[in-house]
């Protein structure tokens, strides 16, 4: 049967079948339409939130939990970048990630380190097994994952991550685009945070600069209200707007009468060298320790010592010049009486000078006259010094004359005294041995004693090297001396033997030898040498 034949049966059922095609599109559609304005009535309640937050960390917070919220899972994080950082803080974790605060991440590290480097949504349908996951074992347990950036001016300022725990669940392109909406509004949220915690941040430090501004004024009030020289304060056309209480106490004026006024305290005599420290001032210098006189109200004239300068608004223009005075009178009379005295010391100084003068020339003959006399008592000591070493010479010599006189004295004294021994006692001896008549024995004792007085000089000297010795023993000394046994001795003698025995003991005491071994006749000797 063709389709002309067919029967309206047929007919029937074919169009009941495209409209229950068409019911099920309209049903589908009107779900979708269903869902999409719940995700879209959800965005409007999560932007209303979000306006509200103002503390940055309250706002991420909440960003994060409307955030999981519409995309229907417990777990999620938030990852911030400062704008210089080259790194990502974990500032925010819900769930899952809770544990994972502070968790810091670079360009291309982990699913937040991606998202940062594509700069576009990213979704990992299995953590677990993606190359380019986190070297970390605690992240085992994610499955399906998404990272939604927010950007600003092509910048990623920081990323919004989604997780589930749960193998079986995923995220469709729906909720993809819907969080890319929500990314846009959290940014917005965000920066409007940052905004007015700057605005507060500015705010405060205004108030700050207001609170120093206005002690910087008080301090400098009190500072001028406190200040024990008088200051007044000009506008451009030279009129008062304020002066300090020692401006009123020094030149005797009220604040009342002067202020909006131009103060009239210079004396006719001070007005060239006013006007010309004006000038200066105006032309930009600053006036400095500039000496010159104002009037008090009751007619004195004081010495004072201004310093001046303009000062500026906030524009840079000149509004008016601030004026210190300094009262110099009594520093002034005290000039004054100072150079008075020194005029008088100075007329002491000359009269005395020429005394001075006087006494120095006196004195400098003085001192020409002891030149010439220490000059003549150097020469004389020169010649003083020559004789002295001329006599010490003279005496050098003569030292050594009668040193050579006295060697030869004894030098004779011995060959006389030799000569005697050797030449005459021996035949002396030989005549007294013969027989000699009385005459002859007389001549003989004539010349024994002639030949002692001959030689007596040269006994008193021996006598005097045997001080202690008598006559008697200094004879027989002198013979044991010369060799003399005691049997010749006590035969020249005509003594005893026994006497001279006694006389060499007796000697011998004397010299300290009594008990020793020493020859007597070698020490004897050993005195004459």
């Amino acid at each position: 049967m063709t389709l002309v034949e067919q029967t309206p049966y047929d007919r029937l059922t074919r169009e009941m079948e495209a409209l229950k095609a068409q019911s099920e599109r309209l049903i589908a559609a009107e779900g979708a339409v269903q869902r999409h304005n719940e995700y879209l009535k959800a965005l409007h309640e999560t932007a209303l939130g979000l306006i509200d937050k103002l503390d940055p960390q309250e706002l991420l917070q909440t960003i994060l939990e409307r955030a999981v919220a519409l995309a229907g899972t417990q777990h999620g994080f938030f990852y911030l970048r400062e704008p210089d950082d080259d790194y990502m803080d974990m500032q925010v974790g819900m769930g899952f990630f809770s544990g994972q605060l502070g968790r810091r991440v670079h360009c291309g590290e982990g699913l937040g380190g991606k998202v940062w480097q594509l700069g576009r949504p990213l979704v990992v349908d299995d953590y677990q097994r993606w190359s380019d996951r986190l070297p970390d074992d605690s992240l085992d347990r994610l499955h399906c994952v998404v990272g939604i950036p927010l950007k600003f001016d092509q910048r990623v300022r920081g990323v919004i991550g989604l997780g589930h725990v749960a193998p079986d669940r995923r995220f469709d392109a729906e909720a993809v685009q819907l969080l890319e909406r929500f990314a846009a509004l959290a940014l917005l949220a965000l920066e409007k945070a940052e905004l007015y915690m700057e605005v507060r941040r500015e705010l405060g430090e205004r108030q700050k600069a207001e609170a120093r501004i206005r002690e910087s004024e008080q301090r400098y009030r009190n500072f001028l209200e406190s200040s024990p020289d008088p200051i007044v304060v000009y506008n451009m056309e030279g009129t008062a707007t304020y002066v300090n209480p020692a401006f009123e106490q020094t030149f005797g004026m009220s604040r009342q009468e002067i202020l909006g006024e131009r103060i009239d305290f210079v004396p006719p005599e001070a007005w060239p060298e006013t006007r010309a420290a004006i000038d200066a001032m105006l032309h930009g210098q600053t006036i400095k320790l500039f000496e010159t006189q104002r009037m008090t109200r009751d007619g004195r004239i004081l010495d004072v010592q201004i310093s001046s300068c303009l000062y500026m608004d906030d524009s840079g223009n000149h509004v008016g010049n601030i004026v210190t005075l300094r009262d110099i009178s009594d520093r002034k009379r005290a000039e004054r009486a100072l150079r008075n005295y020194q005029d008088q010391l100075e007329a002491l100084v000359q009269e005395r000078t020429g005394e001075l003068n006087l006494a120095n020339a006196q004195l400098g003959r003085e001192v020409e006259d002891r030149k010439r006399a220490e000059k003549a008592l150097r020469r004389r000591e020169v010649d003083l010094q020559a004789q002295s070493q001329h006599l010490e010479e003279v005496n050098t010599a003569l030292r050594v004359l009668l040193k050579q006189r006295s060697e030869d004295r004894d030098e004779l004294g011995n060959n006389v005294m030799n000569n005697v021994k050797e030449l005459v006692l021996p035949y002396l001896e030989q005549i007294q041995q013969t027989r000699l008549s009385t005459r002859q024995q007389t001549l003989v004792r004539i010349l024994e004693s002639n030949l002692n007085h001959i030689v007596s000089p040269f006994v008193q000297r021996l006598s005097a090297r045997m001080a202690g010795l008598t006559p008697a023993e200094i004879r027989i000394a002198n013979l044991i001396k010369e060799g003399k046994t005691n049997k010749e001795i006590s035969g020249v003698m005509f003594i005893s033997k026994n006497t001279v025995l006694y006389h060499r003991h007796n000697i011998r005491k004397k010299l300290k030898l009594a008990g020793t071994a020493v020859n007597l006749r070698s020490h004897l000797l050993t005195m004459d040498e």
